[in-house]
């Protein structure tokens, strides 16, 4: 009686070692686009080397970056020539949610400080597969009340004030937004899956 062929019991792992092998390269695509690109040395172009006043995240969506994207679940070929993210919008705000929202150092009390809620929820060495959650509030992003209630958060004492402080996410009123990078082999483009 003829054995049927063996399926890998473990793909990821053969992935790896065809990697290893310099038979096949799964990273190049993988999630090489930084979460927030305004505000970082990488841009700064300011006399006096103040790159977070120089470079805000108001003007984020209306400039073009030199050195890099930025983007919410962004997944891109490793030269960044290709650069898939979300853009979210709740039908409040007056800008779609295309990158992370924080503080710059001199506005937070703590110093620079992301303020969203996000997760990483799987993903495999190979960049095969990755999935992230982000909570996309239901009302108007409180961008000025986070700048304004961490303004009156003095020293390293004082609690930050963040996203989930505001009360937006009672009662669960916010939208699940999952977004998933699959490759199907190392060869081809990703299949992105993005969910609200």
């Amino acid at each position: 009686m003829d054995e049927a062929p063996k399926r890998d019991a473990d793909p990821e792992r053969s992935r790896l070692d065809a990697m290893r092998n310099g038979k096949e390269d799964w990273r190049g695509w993988g999630p090489y686009v930084s979460e927030r690109q305004w505000g970082t040395v990488r841009e700064d172009y300011s006399d006096g080397g103040a790159a977070w006043e120089y470079f805000t995240h108001d003007q984020a969506r209306s400039r073009a970056y030199r050195w890099g994207e930025d983007g919410i679940a962004g997944f891109c070929d490793d030269r960044q020539l290709l650069c898939l993210s979300l853009a979210l919008w709740n039908g409040q705000d007056p800008i779609l949610k295309e990158r992370l929202f924080g503080l710059t150092n001199e506005q937070g009390n703590h110093g620079e400080d992301v303020k969203e809620l996000y997760y990483y929820l799987d993903a495999v060495p190979s960049h095969a597969y990755q999935k992230m959650l982000y909570k996309l509030c239901q009302a108007a992003f409180p961008y000025q009340r986070l700048i304004e209630e961490n303004a009156r958060r003095h020293g390293i004492q004082a609690r930050e004030f963040e996203l989930i402080d505001t009360g937006l996410f009672d009662q669960a009123r916010y939208f699940r937004c999952r977004g998933g990078i699959c490759q199907g082999d190392a060869d081809r483009h990703p299949d992105a899956h993005h969910r609200a």
